[in-house]
């Protein structure tokens, strides 16, 4: 006893290496999650090393806090830290009398005392001697720094139940889909039977699932034994299921995975490197548990996610159903063997199982025979509701499987606000990791002709003003001169309205106003409404052949609704740290890109695409909208790339279809136009956030301009006005 009290001594002074000083047992080191928040308060997310998030007394369950003091510390509110009694009892029992079952003397703050401050690795005996000492010292010092009901709470917050669930409020969710404070008694109970070994009482394991059971009522006769619970009580539990609902968490989980992928790897890891803690070191979002609040809606997050799988699920079928007959699948029937190859050998180039093999040192035939020998493997399916198939496949037969998939990206954004509510990147994260919302860029089609029409109004041009529909040729200097096509012939020859015109996606009047105006005029306007993508200036713009991403155009679009001002695209409101200090708001930026009136013109002109043109399957019986839209179909040469973005007074949206090489697409326009791949997301979306009515989206018309308009948008007024014909003209 006299050596174990000059070992105590020695210790607390330090000669067995330094104890946590006061600032530390304040503010002990443990990794927290940062946490990505909805605008309506719903967690989509967490990055971490630990999946920890901290919660308060008040919010646990009083059944975990019985269960386990009753278990662990039955004295717990009545010592100091360190309980003689149980070391007494651990000392003449279990030292002297050999006998392991008569428990251990360790105490709920000395545990934690463990948790936070003991070093991993090997010891020796008289080390781990030296280290039970140091835990008791800690222990008295932690009651002397927190109450009882704090030090519990860190406890329960610090214990790491496996299965990636570290502190009681994973656990909760991860084991029972539930919350601390929700948990009942037999739920409860199993939690803490756990912290006596979670691998050997994991309820998780099918192996372990009795050893769990039995524990868990171990914990229910302890609470019996410390009368927390009534033995008529016990009796009632004990012989209940465990009843788990076990949804492990894996990052590519939750909602608006893609954007949570972008947030942190464009977003945040800037972030941290700009703003520093007041100790001077950078912010870590894996282990700082910061709060970032984000203008993403879960709700129409959800609805976004469940239109572009619908409508991809609706495809799939009918494109596989084509590639029974080309030489070359999945690609295109113009494509050669050698062509084809050299596609599939770009992405084996690019894929993690080449860049391993080659860093290791493997040679190019072994490397040409790994990626030719069938393996096991999970790849994608729309078959199941988990989209995962495992079988046995070669590499590159797992490659050409995924460039067989149709592929999405949808953003949606309130045009006002300029606040991100919806963005579904790709159709199935743990899969296919490339965003199609920001980080991919696809030609734009005809999604690009409401600028150029843009243009015209900003000269003065009226929607009535009539175009002949008729070739025009484009000389190009140093080139051959330049001669484009409508995709539709039937009315060739004709004069048009430019409402007509654009409704009808009529490819020579956009060639003959970008003539007209020249080209760098009309890049001129894109520049105002955001997009700084490079555009080359060339006639053939008017095509939209240009690449631009997907949020990039949905911003622009942005600009009608919000009578012309343009809002930058914002998916960040604030970001605080884990207690609650707001360290960043984001204000967007804005500027004035049209007038009022063009803006309202242009909106004008884009309704007559839904009325008349190439959007009207909206006003069909499938999707049956009536409510004022305006908007835009774009389908690429090849039918490529499909687009399709709508406009409506609260909610500007855009779709992107296609696949992930250009190379890859349907054979004809039935399926492979913007208005078969990318619109009926749009519509699915919109139905959905209609019919939602905690939105609160308007179904009313757009915002007229403060001031009386120029620009006649009645085209019998304009016709009568400029002596015209009503031929091919729409009437508003």
């Amino acid at each position: 006893m006299l050596l174990l009290l000059l070992l105590t001594v020695g210790t607390a002074a330090g000669l067995f290496g330094k104890l946590p000083t006061f600032e530390e047992l304040e503010n002990p080191q443990s990794f927290l999650a940062s946490e990505v928040y909805s605008s309506d308060g719903v967690v989509m997310g967490k990055y971490y090393v630990q999946n920890r998030s901290n919660i308060q007394y008040k919010d646990i369950s009083p059944y975990v806090i019985n269960g386990l003091v009753a278990t662990e510390d039955a004295r717990f509110f009545d010592h100091s830290g360190v309980d003689l009694r149980s070391l007494f009892r651990v000392f003449f029992k279990t030292v002297l009398g050999r006998k392991s079952s008569s428990g251990g003397g360790s105490t709920i703050t000395q545990q934690l005392a463990k948790m936070l401050f003991r070093k991993q690795g090997k010891i020796s005996k008289f080390q781990l001697g030296i280290q039970k000492i140091k835990e008791w010292i800690i222990a008295a010092r932690l009651e002397r720094q927190y109450t009882k009901e704090e030090i519990i709470t860190q406890y329960l917050n610090k214990f790491d139940f496996i299965n990636n669930a570290v502190g009681i409020q994973s656990a909760a969710r991860i084991y029972f889909s539930t919350s601390p404070d929700s948990l009942k008694i037999e739920q409860a109970a199993m939690l803490v039977g756990m912290e006596k070994n979670p691998s050997l009482f994991n309820p998780a394991s099918a192996k372990r699932k009795q050893n769990a059971f039995e524990r868990r009522n171990v914990v229910l006769f302890q609470m019996k034994t410390y009368n927390y619970i009534t033995q008529h009580k016990y009796d009632s539990l004990k012989n209940i299921p465990l009843a788990l609902k076990f949804k492990p968490e894996n990052p590519d989980d939750g909602l608006a995975s893609y954007f949570r992928e972008y947030l942190r790897d464009n977003y945040l890891r800037k972030w941290c490197d700009e703003h520093l803690k007041p100790d001077g070191t950078k912010y870590d979002i894996y282990k700082d548990g910061l709060k970032i609040y984000t203008t993403i809606d879960s709700r129409l997050q959800k609805y976004a996610e469940e239109a572009v799988e619908q409508n991809c699920r609706f495809l799939q079928p009918k494109f596989f159903n084509e590639l029974k007959n080309r030489r070359n699948p999945p690609f295109d029937f113009r494509i050669s063997k050698a062509e084809s190859n050299d596609l599939i050998n770009e992405s084996v180039h690019r894929s993690d199982r080449y860049i391993s093999m080659k860093e290791a040192g493997a040679s190019d035939d072994d490397i040409d025979k790994a990626f030719n020998t069938p393996v096991p493997m999970t790849v994608f399916t729309w078959k199941n509701s988990k989209h995962a198939l495992d079988t046995t496949m070669s590499p590159i037969d797992s490659i050409r499987w995924a460039k067989s998939f149709l592929q999405c990206g949808f953003s949606s954004i309130d045009p006002h606000t300029g606040f991100i509510k919806a963005w579904v990147g790709g159709i199935d994260h743990r899969f296919f990791k490339y965003d199609h919302v920001k980080v991919g860029k696809r030609q734009v089609g005809s999604t690009f002709k409401p600028f150029i029409y843009t243009l015209a109004v900003q000269n003065g041009y009226s929607p009535c003003y009539k175009m002949p529909n008729v070739p025009i040729t484009i000389p190009i200097e140093g080139q051959p001169s330049w001669t484009p096509k409508n995709a539709d012939t039937d009315d060739d020859g004709r004069m048009m309205s430019l409402s007509e015109a654009l409704a009808k996606s009529v490819d020579r009047i956009a060639a003959a106003l970008t003539h007209q105006f020249s080209p760098q005029a009309v890049i001129n306007v894109v520049r105002h409404m955001g997009i700084e993508d490079k555009i080359d200036a060339v006639p053939s713009l008017c095509l939209g052949t240009c690449e631009i991403a997907n949020l990039d155009m949905v911003g622009a679009y942005c600009t009608y609704a919000n009578k012309g001002i343009w809002v930058q695209p914002t998916f960040v409101m604030r970001i605080e740290d884990k207690n609650g200090r707001v360290l960043d708001q984001v204000k967007p930026e804005t500027s004035e890109a049209l007038s009022q009136q063009d803006a309202y013109v242009m909106l004008n002109m884009m309704e007559d695409v839904v009325i008349h043109g190439t959007g009207v399957r909206l006003r069909g019986p499938t999707y049956a909208l009536k409510n004022p839209i305006a908007g835009k179909t774009g389908t690429t040469q090849n039918c490529s790339d499909g687009w399709f973005i709508g406009i409506t007074p609260d909610l500007v949206s855009g779709c992107w279809a296609g696949f992930e090489d250009r190379a890859v697409h349907f054979e004809n326009m039935q399926w492979g136009q913007g208005a078969s791949e990318a619109l009926p997301v749009w519509a699915v979306y919109m139905k959905k956030a209609y019919a939602d009515k905690s939105l609160n989206i308007s179904q009313g018309d757009f915002e007229k301009p403060d001031k009386p308009l120029t620009i006649e948008c009645d085209c019998d007024k304009y016709n009568k006005e400029n002596s015209g014909t009503n031929e091919g003209i729409f009437n508003h």
